[in-house]
């Protein structure tokens, strides 16, 4: 079975179905204690050295150059030129799902077309169990890092769907998570700090939702064409109005108490910070994190005084 590298969401679906087995190169990253010579971003600068010096073995890589990630196109540029055979996948802007199955077809023809179609049902479902994962943590009967670390490992399922499937049967006992602490939904890209989650709940800060993660869990389909339709909704890869919308709808079923931007150093996404507070009506805390590694005492210290602030308003 081929390892194909990814280097953010691609339909995980296509990739099983066509025989391959992805590889998220981002998941590697929060627990390692790469320190790149060269970099913007460090999610992006860590998994390029690692791919061109082989430290990660993969067969071929894809990598999104129209989407949720500016600076993924230049290090997978750097990573194809060390000789990784790579395709470059893009998102519709406007969403337009013929625009989409068109990409996805050209996706199929370089991974040597679907031999597998069983393999969307059965990814449907496994999905649906990952999103009784994100329900669990909102009523607070799982935490919120538990929570995490399977809905971000959705992004490639682990490569294995007998793994993944393994790893959802959680059993943890009833948390009253919901009760007495503030309910936070973690927005923009997953902190780069592995401990995070963990840290926050500590500090009677119960993430409740995790933005990226959850387009990961939502979008699937049982054939090509459902994938087309429902992956051109990729809120990251939309306009920033559409995102908007969409998290309006999430923060109010979920009855947040406050929001949490996270930002990368040196991602376009920080760009996004402003308009975001202009149209989020919650208390909203914006961190921005560079290193892997566990969370920094000035980032807890930063969570405590919000912690505070949401609880006196």
């Amino acid at each position: 079975m081929p390892k194909i590298g990814i280097t953010a969401l691609v339909p995980p679906e296509l990739i099983f179905a066509c025989g391959g087995q992805p590889y998220d190169v981002n998941n590697v990253i929060p627990e390692s204690k790469k320190y790149p010579k060269n970099k913007l971003c460090a999610w992006t600068a860590i998994w390029q050295e690692m791919l061109v010096k082989r430290e990660i073995k993969i067969d071929s890589l894809i990598v999104v150059a129209g989407g949720d990630c500016h600076n993924a196109l230049v290090d997978g540029q750097k990573a194809a030129m060390s000789g990784i055979p790579t395709h470059f996948f893009f998102y519709p802007f406007d969403g337009d799902h013929k625009y989409m199955e068109s990409q996805l077809h050209s996706l199929c023809s370089f991974l040597g077309d679907i031999k597998h179609p069983e393999k969307f049902r059965q990814i449907k479902e496994l999905k649906k169990a990952g999103q009784l994962i994100d329900k669990k943590r909102v009523n607070g009967k799982i935490s919120a890092g538990e929570a995490f670390r399977i809905l971000v490992s959705i992004s490639d399922l682990m490569g294995d769907l007998d793994k993944f499937k393994r790893a959802l049967d959680i059993k943890t006992p009833h948390l009253n998570a919901g009760i007495g602490v503030n309910r936070i939904a973690l927005i923009g890209v997953p902190p780069i700090y592995h401990d995070f989650h963990d840290v926050a709940q500590s500090l009677d800060l119960q993430i409740v939702f995790d933005e990226l993660p959850y387009e990961f869990v939502r979008h699937t389909g049982a054939d090509l064409n459902e994938v087309a339709k429902d992956y051109c909704n990729y809120t990251f890869a939309r306009p920033l109005d559409f995102r908007i919308g969409f998290l309006q709808k999430e923060l109010e079923k979920r009855k947040v108490d406050g929001v949490i931007h996270y930002t990368q150093f040196a991602c376009h996404h920080t760009l996004e910070d402003e308009i975001l507070r202009q149209e989020l009506d919650y208390p909203i805390l914006t961190i921005q994190g560079d290193l892997p590694g566990k969370t920094p005492e000035q980032i807890k210290l930063r969570l405590e005084a919000f912690r505070e602030m949401i609880a006196r308003s």
